[in-house]
């Protein structure tokens, strides 16, 4: 969903049980392209570039936009798969950096719900 100033992506964490299924559910819900890496280096260069509208994902953000992603039940989602829990919050905040280094804003949000 796309409104504006503000885009949102739902991950529906009750489809995360290990590492395949993060990055099925990431590429389907972020619109990776096919040649995804489907890794967690893969998923941070997809996220890098969100203003370039370059194809890696299916939103193209336009300057002071944010992603916010949200993260349903993830108390649930944290205590099933605690190591994929912490890799979605070090990569975002990694991302995050990646833009800051660029002399940009952050655009990332993870919503944990």
């Amino acid at each position: 969903m796309h409104d504006g100033r503000t885009a949102y992506v739902l991950l529906d964490t009750a489809k995360v049980h290990d590492w395949a299924s993060l990055h099925k559910v990431c590429a389907e819900a972020f619109g990776f392209p096919e040649f995804y890496g489907r890794n967690m280096n893969a998923w941070m260069d997809c996220l890098t570039y969100l203003h370039e509208g370059d194809g890696m994902s299916r939103f193209t953000l336009e300057a002071g936009e944010h992603l916010f992603v949200l993260l349903p039940d993830f108390e649930i989602f944290a205590a099933r798969v605690p190591e994929i829990a912490e890799a979605l919050l070090s990569c975002t905040a990694f991302v995050n950096q990646r833009y800051l280094e660029q002399k940009e804003m952050p655009c990332l949000a993870l919503v944990l719900q």
